[in-house]
């Protein structure tokens, strides 16, 4: 890790089958049923992402077909009933293509997924071309780090970081992703902070913190009077 966050491009799949916008209704179902996926980019001629066509996109077909079709489903889904009669990548796509960039944050990446309602995002170049594609399941990737990975980054950018020669006072220990923070700081201000940023460590799956400040000096003369205070009477 070396103090870098996970980005898109270190759990794409780079291997992917995109469509041209001239490919058939016929030839997307296959494709789709070959790789077996629910969604496939479109590039124009000079390979840039375009748009997307998924299972939603081509369900119409069916779903409006001329014998069922009646003025209520052109009043509500005008959309979905051209589609309907589409019978091209070009014509069936979502355009223009929602995507991210290689250097795209995984959280982000992640946001973009549950905002937008999608399972995939084509990862796009500075130019637009196709670099890859992302999906949910990519973005799990980062939870099947090693516990001792993730036990070094978080003593490395967060403990060493934040309290400097007193790191060796906390003790890093993770097990199945959660991280456990024992031992004495020289300050508790700052125990906010790590747990906030030992929980931004890729592959952290919770933090359970125990960090406690200095030891209190005890009252070594207990029985002596304040010479602060008057003498009672």
């Amino acid at each position: 890790m070396n103090g870098t966050p996970l980005v898109v491009n270190d759990v794409m799949t780079r291997r992917v089958v995109a469509l041209r916008t001239g490919a058939a209704f016929k030839d997307i179902v296959r494709t789709m049923r070959e790789w077996h996926v629910g969604a496939l980019p479109v590039l124009d001629d000079g390979g840039q992402v375009v748009g997307v066509v998924s299972e939603a996109d081509l369900l119409p077909k069916e779903e409006y077909s001329e014998a069922d079709l009646d003025s209520a489903g052109w009043s509500r889904h005008p959309a979905d009933v051209l589609k309907a009669d589409a019978v091209t990548a070009g014509e069936l796509m979502t355009a223009p293509a929602l995507t991210v960039t290689p250097d795209t944050a995984l959280a982000h990446a992640a946001r973009l997924m549950a905002r937008k309602h999608v399972k995939r995002l084509p990862v796009a170049g500075p130019d637009g071309t196709l670099r890859g594609i992302v999906s949910r399941s990519d973005l799990l990737k980062v939870f099947l780090r090693e516990d001792a990975d993730i036990a070094d980054d978080v003593r490395r950018e967060v403990v060493v970081r934040l309290f400097g020669t007193h790191a060796d006072t906390v003790r890093v220990e993770v097990h199945d992703g959660v991280v456990t923070l024992t031992g004495r700081v020289y300050t508790t201000a700052l125990v906010p902070l790590a747990t906030r940023l030992a929980r931004a460590v890729p592959g952290v799956v919770d933090v359970r913190c125990a960090l406690s400040g200095p030891p209190r000096r005890p009252d070594l003369s207990p029985d002596l009077p304040d010479p602060q205070r008057p003498a009672p009477a």
